[in-house]
């Protein structure tokens, strides 16, 4: 198995914002996460890629021991719960934050090339074009401020920048926010096609539809829980989730 979370609990001061949650990710593997605003999906990605960590560690005042952990992330047989981010991010596990955050004040291809620092000048031009061929559009703005992108274009370079880190396992959270349905369809297919290419995608997604339709196996959160495992059909099949915690 390539990521093992075990009985993960996060808590913010009095807040409980994971609790006792367990999932897998396998090689090649496609996998989301599901369930109402607030269930603790984009925490837990947080988490898993050591922001959490990296918060509590840097926190300053009466806030700086209000954070608690427990529980184990392994990563390829590895324990990494008490690894800084940058060396997950070393290790393969790459985080791509919601709302597309890229440089604004950067070109497309400066932006791109942020996310190489690990790679050689020759590695780097390789992967470059291997992003421009998912999205050509890119290619076509590589000299564009990215601050002045399209909120679909700011997504694709987002997702790019990430798999210049050449990431195992990509995370990815609630990439269609705010996208209009064709664009939306549209960056499905690219995430369809990077966990075809062989890296496997842990995708967040308010869109449960979608989500359904390109993930191998689901999970469903609530509050801070997973409260249900499974294929899209085996889910739907479940009326009780379907309606109260998916709104299908």
């Amino acid at each position: 198995m390539l990521l093992e979370v075990r009985n993960l609990k996060v808590c913010f001061a009095t807040a409980v914002l994971l609790n006792d949650l367990s999932l897998n990710v396998g090689d090649g593997e496609l996998v989301s996460l599901v369930g109402p605003n607030g269930a603790g999906k984009s925490t837990l990605l947080r988490t898993i890629t050591g922001l959490v960590r990296w918060e509590k560690n840097t926190l300053r005042g009466s806030r700086a021991g209000d954070i608690t952990l427990e529980g184990t992330v392994s990563f390829a047989g590895e324990r990494i719960d008490n690894l800084p981010a940058h060396e997950i991010v070393r290790r393969g596990l790459v985080h791509c934050p919601e709302r597309a955050r890229v440089f604004p004040e950067m070109t497309v291809a400066d932006n791109l090339k942020a996310g190489a620092y690990l790679c050689s000048r020759r590695e780097i031009r390789t992967r470059r074009e291997m992003v421009y061929q998912l999205f050509p559009v890119l290619k076509e703005r590589g000299k564009q401020v990215s601050g002045t992108l399209s909120g679909g274009e700011r997504q694709m370079l987002a997702i790019g920048r990430a798999l210049m880190v050449r990431p195992r396992l990509l995370c990815i959270d609630e990439p269609s926010t705010g996208l209009a349905s064709k664009l939306k369809d549209e960056l499905f297919k690219r995430i369809a096609e990077i966990s075809k290419s062989g890296i496997s995608v842990l995708l967040v997604e308010q869109d449960v539809s979608s989500a359904f339709e390109l993930a191998n196996r689901n999970y469903v959160l609530s509050h801070g829980r997973v409260i249900a495992e499974g294929t899209g059909d085996d889910l739907l099949k479940n009326e009780s989730i379907r309606k109260t915690y998916l709104g299908l």
